[in-house]
C-alpha cells in the first residue's frame, strides 16, 4: 500500500476521550483545535463515541430544515451541528476518530483532497489489520449537488474509506487558524440507513434513501464478520496511522486549557443560535 512513510517521523498525542454527548464531542474537538493553534498542544489523534446518539449535521446544513427532531425525540437521539463541512449522520454503535494539526505539517498539507488522502491511507492502513478488503477509494465524481442526499454516506467522496466497494467511513474536514481538523465516523454494527428514519423527508424519499444507502454504505462488522470492540479498533487505528505516515504516539489526555475550553464552548453548540442558523 502506498504510505508516507518517507516523511520524517513525527511524535503526536493519542487520546482516548472515550463516551461524551454530541456538544461535548464537538467543543472538545474544536477545544483541541485551539490549543494546537496555541501551540499549547501537539498534533493529536483522538478517539471517542456518542451517548446518547446524536444526529449532526455540516456546518452548512440546516437543522431545521433537513432533520425530523420529533422523529429524534422519539428515539431519544440528540442533536448537533458540526464546525466541518458535509452531510449528516447518525452517531450510534460507532467510533469517531479526529485528527489536529497544524497545516503545515507534511500529514496533513496541500489542498482538502490532498490531506484526506494522506490521512485515509492510515485509516486503510489500520482497518487492513482486521480485514483486508478495506481499500482506499479513486478519486471519483460524486455527481451534481441536487443529486446529493442529506446523508453523508449516500456516496463516497474523493479518497474515502471503503470495503465492497461500499463507504465504510465518512469523513469531514475545517481549517482555522492554520490548523486542520478531520473527523470521521466508522460504524461498528448495526442498520446502515437508520439516520433515514430522522431526515425531513416525504414517505416515498425516504424509502428510496433507505435503498440507496443500504447499497453504498457498509458497517465494520458486516465486513469482518464479527462485531469489533471500539477499543481493539482504536488500537487498530492507530497502528495504521503509525505505519502509513511515520508516527510515534504517546498517550495523553486533554490538557487543563482544552477542559476548560470545552466547558465555554459547549455553551455554543447547545444553543439555537449556532444550532438552528
Amino acid at each position: 500500500m502506498e504510505s508516507l512513510t518517507d516523511l520524517p517521523p513525527a511524535t503526536w498525542r493519542l487520546i482516548n476521550t472515550e463516551v461524551s454527548d454530541g456538544a461535548m464531542n464537538m467543543a472538545i474537538d474544536e477545544a483541541i483545535m485551539l490549543s494546537v493553534a496555541k501551540n499549547q498542544s501537539p498534533p493529536t489523534l483522538r478517539f471517542y463515541r456518542w451517548e446518547p446518539p446524536c444526529v449532526s449535521v455540516g456546518y452548512s446544513q440546516s437543522i431545521r430544515h433537513e432533520i425530523d427532531l420529533e422523529r429524534c425525540r422519539e428515539r431519544g437521539y440528540t442533536w448537533v451541528r458540526r464546525p466541518t463541512g458535509g452531510r449528516a449522520l447518525l452517531h450510534i454503535d460507532e467510533l469517531t476518530y479526529s485528527v489536529v494539526a497544524p497545516q503545515e505539517e507534511p500529514r496533513v498539507a496541500g489542498d482538502i483532497i490532498t490531506s484526506y488522502r494522506g490521512l485515509s491511507l492510515g485509516l486503510v492502513e489500520g482497518l487492513r489489520t482486521l480485514h483486508g478488503g478495506v481499500v482506499q477509494a479513486d478519486r471519483i465524481e460524486t455527481g451534481k449537488e441536487s443529486e446529493k442526499s442529506a446523508a453523508c454516506f449516500d456516496l463516497p467522496s474523493h479518497y474515502e474509506v471503503t470495503a465492497y466497494g461500499k463507504k465504510l467511513i465518512g469523513s469531514a474536514q475545517v481549517r482555522k487558524n492554520g490548523v486542520v481538523l478531520q473527523h470521521g465516523a466508522l460504524p461498528l454494527e448495526g442498520d446502515v440507513s437508520r439516520l433515514v428514519d430522522v431526515l425531513a423527508l416525504q414517505e416515498p424519499d425516504r424509502v428510496t434513501l433507505r435503498g440507496k444507502l443500504l447499497e453504498r454504505a457498509i458497517a465494520l462488522d458486516e465486513v469482518v464478520g464479527r462485531v469489533v470492540p471500539f477499543n481493539e479498533v482504536a488500537k487498530a487505528l492507530t497502528v495504521g496511522f503509525g505505519r502509513a505516515l511515520n508516527i510515534n504516539f504517546t498517550t495523553g489526555k486533554l490538557i487543563p486549557f482544552e477542559r476548560e475550553m470545552a466547558k465555554r464552548l459547549i455553551i455554543r453548540y447547545t444553543g439555537d443560535e449556532w444550532t438552528f442558523v
